[in-house]
């Protein structure tokens, strides 16, 4: 028979584990509260940044395309599209006569394929004496390596207009070291000076190339090489066996931007051809007089500014189309390089 103390202790028992159980439901539902709003937090912090990084790609793009549409829907209009107020982007009078006028004043196919070949050939020259110097740099200690590496750096900052005469000179008297009598051969309105500063790495921002392949090879594991020299294989066939098949990413950005650069360099044209030869970018200057047949009073007309959207589409074509094709490629190697910003 239960006496009063046995029931007293009984209650309290009751009523102090209610009060625990009570505390543990509050402290679950307040935790349950508390991940609530933090998940809430989370996804409305997802939103926002969302929301930002949407906005500023969309300004990015917006300052990239709104040139290149507003030289397109230019490329289609006729003149008196460019006249009429109500006309922005569409035309009212549709035409591709532009294209064929631009077309034949470029004389495009044969333009196109100069450019081609001057373009592929230092692309390749410099893909191949950049990745070189790189390996060698990266890969061997031997003294002055430092320095040779940190004057390709500098090469970078150097103006390009503090090196126009020195060049413009070499290339006119090319006495190749003193071997040849003075005052040497001109080298200048042909592929040379483009073939030699190529082939030398010492062309268009190769100090950029040979420091991306540097890092590159630099970052390979050494057991690779060794590796291949406990097989019998030589440096030579170490370096083009081994180490070139795993560079590919770094040789596919090496490529395009070496491409990409050459197609619309400006400078050494300028400098080693002159203003001649049938290249598209001479052709692109000279195509608004060639269609207006001539007349220089013409040139401020709205008909030259159109010839002159037209040539600009036809110039950048092949560009788009070959980032369209490699643009895959392209972004796979930008991340493996880490080459960002």
């Amino acid at each position: 028979m239960e006496t009063n103390i046995d029931t007293n202790v009984k209650i309290r028992f009751t009523r102090t584990v209610g009060i625990q159980a009570t505390e543990i439901l509050d402290q679950i539902n307040q935790e349950r509260d508390r991940n609530r709003i933090s998940r809430v937090n989370k996804k409305i912090k997802g939103i926002l940044i969302s929301l930002v990084r949407a906005i500023f790609l969309i300004g990015v793009s917006y300052i990239i395309l709104m040139p290149l549409l507003e030289k397109l829907a230019t490329s289609l209009m006729t003149e008196a599209d460019i006249f009429d107020q109500t006309v922005r982007w569409i035309p009212r009078n549709f035409t591709l006569d532009n294209y064929r006028v631009t077309w034949q004043a470029m004389n495009y196919p044969v333009s196109f394929i100069n450019t081609l070949i001057l373009t592929l050939t230092v692309s390749i020259l410099q893909l191949a004496s950049c990745t070189t110097v790189a390996y060698g740099i990266g890969r061997f200690k031997f003294p002055g390596n430092r320095i040779i590496f940190a004057l390709a750096i500098f090469t970078l900052v150097v103006p390009p207009t503090m090196i126009v005469v020195p060049l413009s000179l070499n290339f006119k008297y090319f006495t190749f070291f003193g071997l040849l009598p003075e005052p040497g051969i001109s080298l200048l309105n042909s592929y040379w000076p483009f073939i030699l500063i190529s082939a030398t790495a010492v062309g268009l921002r190769n100090g950029l190339f040979i420091y991306v392949m540097r890092q590159f090879f630099k970052g390979m594991p050494k057991d690779l090489e060794e590796a291949a020299y406990v097989d019998g294989a030589g440096i030579f066939k170490t370096f083009y066996k081994i180490m070139l098949p795993g560079a590919i990413p770094g040789l596919v950005v090496i490529f395009l931007f070496s491409f990409v650069w050459q197609w619309n360099d400006y400078f050494y044209n300028t400098i080693f051809l002159s203003g001649q030869g049938n290249f598209l970018l001479q052709a692109l200057q000279g195509a608004a007089l060639k269609a207006l047949g001539g007349d220089h009073n013409k040139l401020r007309s709205q008909y030259a500014s159109i010839i002159r959207h037209t040539g600009m589409i036809l110039y950048i074509a092949p560009l788009l189309l070959l980032y369209a094709f490699m643009q895959r490629y392209f972004i796979e190697s930008i991340q493996r390089t880490g080459i960002v910003g």
